[in-house]
């Protein structure tokens, strides 16, 4: 398998991401992957809006989600997302992700995105996607 190249965003930790302690809320890395994901497909399609705008719509939702904690972040850490899409095929994407402060892991999930309609049905893949996961996979 040759994952599509892996992406990197850098963040930083504030009060409003921890708990009383100085240390981020479990939730809060939901988010992070989240935004990490997202710069992932805009780095391949740069307009993730126009998805949605097209002859062939489409958008995504998380299907499942597998994270094991590993060291906390605390306030005013700079972590750093790490996105790997290790598959597109059919209605679903499956990405690898990691969080790191520095060069320690404190995070890593598996997240399974499905392909869905704009009223929130599978669907798959539209063909110009298709071709582009393509690409980006071999």
């Amino acid at each position: 398998m040759h994952p599509l190249r892996t992406t990197r965003q850098d963040y930083r930790i504030y009060f409003e991401d921890t708990d009383v302690t100085g240390i981020v809320y479990h939730a809060n890395y939901i988010k992070y992957f989240e935004r990490g994901r997202t710069e992932a497909l805009r780095a391949s399609f740069s307009d993730l809006g126009a998805l949605m705008e097209t002859d062939d719509p489409c958008t995504f939702a998380v299907a499942s989600l597998d994270i094991a904690y590993k060291v906390p972040a605390k306030l005013d850490d700079i972590i750093s997302v790490e996105t790997t899409l290790e598959s597109a095929k059919g209605a679903k994407m499956v990405f690898d992700q990691k969080i790191f402060r520095g060069e320690t892991l404190l995070a890593e999930g598996k997240v399974v995105v499905a392909v869905i309609t704009l009223d929130g049905r599978p669907r798959r893949m539209p063909e110009a996607m298709k071709v582009r996961m393509a690409e980006l996979t071999a």
